[in-house]
């Protein structure tokens, strides 16, 4: 039983988590796009969380356009790194669970092995370098309550 927060509703996961919903009864889904919660307004959403007594936060909110990540940098690092970090503290401080989701691009992609969680980071670009801010705000803030998880690619109907 509990709250659950998804951030980034609209977008291809949230969408996917929203069709979730119905097999879950015994949780109520907060699906959040940004018209309705800006995660990189820290009070509203502290407010948010307090309001709707979240225990859960399924961060799928994200500045995915890689190519214009490259001119829009400060919107890319509100979105994947100041967000998430504000979403960290206010999981920490309310002792909530975080799911964040993150991506392969936190690598340099010259590997001939698959990744590992451990590996070094050497992102390419300003996308992938502002998703690992956001990892690494996470990690250092709130590394005991808190799951990343890096995907490469997104399948759905959407």
């Amino acid at each position: 039983m509990g709250n659950i927060l998804v951030t980034g509703s609209q977008g291809q996961l949230g969408l996917e988590l929203a069709k979730l919903e119905k097999e879950f009864l015994n949780y109520t889904f907060f699906l959040a796009d940004k018209s309705l919660l800006n995660i990189v307004d820290f009070k509203a959403v502290e407010n948010f969380v307090s309001e709707n007594n979240i225990s859960v936060i399924i961060n799928c909110a994200a500045y995915t356009n890689v190519d214009k990540a490259e001119d829009e940098v400060e919107l890319s690092n509100a979105i994947n790194h100041l967000a998430v970090k504000n979403l960290a503290e206010i999981a920490k401080r309310h002792h909530i669970k975080l799911i964040h989701i993150s991506t392969d691009y936190v690598f340099d992609g010259i590997s001939q092995m698959p990744y590992l969680e451990n590996d070094k980071t050497n992102p390419k670009n300003n996308y992938g370098l502002s998703k690992l801010k956001g990892e690494e705000a996470l990690k250092f803030i709130n590394p005991n309550n808190s799951i990343i998880i890096r995907t490469s690619w997104l399948y759905s109907e959407f």
